[in-house]
C-alpha cells in the first residue's frame, strides 16, 4: 500500500468510525426515550411553563451572540477588519454548518472560508479560530472546582441504562488515548500559534468575559427548564455538572457530539444531579432543538461561502 492510500484511508476510517458512534449513541437514546414511555415524555413537557420557553429563546440566542463578541474581539485585536455584521454571518453561518451539515464541513471552516472571501488573512483567521476555541475551554475549565463537588457527591450507578458502556465502546473503537495525546499535542502547538494576544492580555479577558456571558446563558436554560418540570435543583448545580457534559462532548467520538451529547446530558443530571429519568431526556432533546434552531439564520450566509476553493477543497476531502 502506498503512503497516499494510508493517508486517503485515515479520515475514511475516522470518519466511519465517528458515525458508528454516533449511530449507537443515538440508538441507545431511542431505546431509554421508547423504554421510558412517550407518556411521560410529553407530560414532562407538557409541565415546562410557556414563559419559561419564551425565555429560554431570548437566552439561546444571547448566547450565541455572546459567541460572536468573543471572535470579534479575538479578530479585531489581530487587526483583522471584519465588521460586527459580518462576523455575525461567518458565525451564524458557522453554527448552522455545525449543526445541520455534519458529514461535510464543519463550522470553523466554514468561518475561515468566508474571511477569506473577505481578503483576511487565512493564517492570523486560522489563529483567530484556534484562539477562539483556547479561550471557550480554557473558561469552561476555570469553573471546574464548581463541579467537583457534585459529582464527587454523587453515587452513579455504573452502566447506568447502558449509558456508560455505550461510552465505553465509543472510546475503544476510536482510540481515545490516542486523541488525548493528540489533544496534548494541539495544545503545545496552539500556544506557539497565538504569540499574537500574548501582548493582548485585555482583549484575551474580554473574550473570555464573553465566554462566561455565553456559559451563564446556557445554564439558565438549563436551570429554567428543569424548573418548570418540577426538578429541585439549583443553578450552580446546573453549571458545575454542565461542565462534565462538554467535556464529555468534546471527545472524538460522534458526528458534532450527535447522541453522545444527549446521553451525557441524561445520566449526568439523572446520576448526578438527582432529576427523574424523563426530566433528563426531555432536556436533552430539548437542548439539541435550541442549538439547531438558533443556527437557523446562518443558512442566510452560506450560499457566498459555499464558492470558497477552502470549502470545497474540505469537501472533496471528506468524500476520500
Amino acid at each position: 500500500m502506498t503512503q497516499n492510500e494510508v493517508i486517503k484511508r485515515k479520515p475514511f476510517r475516522s470518519s466511519l468510525l465517528r458515525w458508528l458512534g454516533t449511530l449507537i449513541a443515538l440508538a441507545l437514546l431511542i431505546f431509554l426515550l421508547s423504554r421510558q414511555g412517550w407518556t411521560d415524555i410529553c407530560q414532562a413537557i407538557q409541565r415546562i411553563p410557556t414563559i419559561h420557553f419564551l425565555i429560554v429563546v431570548g437566552l439561546i440566542f444571547l448566547s450565541r451572540f455572546a459567541v460572536v463578541g468573543r471572535w470579534y474581539v479575538l479578530i479585531r485585536s489581530a487587526e483583522q477588519c471584519l465588521t460586527l455584521g459580518e462576523t455575525i454571518r461567518l458565525v451564524f453561518a458557522g453554527l448552522f454548518a455545525s449543526n445541520f451539515l455534519p458529514t461535510t464541513i464543519g463550522g470553523d471552516v466554514i468561518r475561515l472560508a468566508g474571511a477569506v472571501r473577505r481578503k483576511k488573512d487565512p493564517a492570523v483567521i486560522t489563529a483567530s479560530l484556534l484562539a477562539d476555541r483556547l479561550v471557550g475551554m480554557i473558561g469552561m475549565a476555570s469553573l471546574l472546582p464548581i463541579g467537583l463537588p457534585y459529582l464527587l457527591a454523587g453515587r452513579a450507578t455504573l452502566v447506568s441504562d447502558g449509558m456508560l458502556f455505550s461510552f465505553a465502546v465509543a472510546s475503544r473503537y476510536t482510540g481515545i488515548q490516542k486523541w488525548f495525546i493528540k489533544g496534548r499535542d494541539f495544545f503545545r502547538s496552539t500556544i506557539k500559534v497565538l504569540m499574537i494576544w500574548i501582548h493582548k492580555p485585555a482583549s484575551i479577558l474580554l473574550a473570555l468575559l464573553w465566554t462566561y456571558g455565553h456559559q451563564a446563558a446556557v445554564f439558565t436554560i438549563v436551570w429554567l427548564l428543569f424548573q418548570g418540570m418540577g426538578e429541585n435543583i439549583t443553578w450552580w448545580m446546573v453549571a458545575g455538572l454542565w461542565i462534565f457534559n462538554y467535556f464529555i462532548t468534546t471527545l472524538p467520538i460522534s458526528i458534532n457530539g450527535l447522541g453522545v451529547q444527549e446521553l451525557s446530558i441524561a445520566y449526568i443530571y439523572t446520576q448526578f444531579g438527582g432529576v427523574s429519568t424523563d426530566s433528563g431526556l426531555v432536556m436533552a432533546v430539548i437542548i439539541r432543538v435550541l442549538y439547531m434552531f438558533a443556527s437557523l439564520p446562518g443558512v442566510i450566509a452560506l450560499p457566498e461561502i459555499f464558492e470558497s476553493r477552502l470549502v470545497k477543497a474540505s469537501q472533496e476531502a471528506n468524500e476520500l
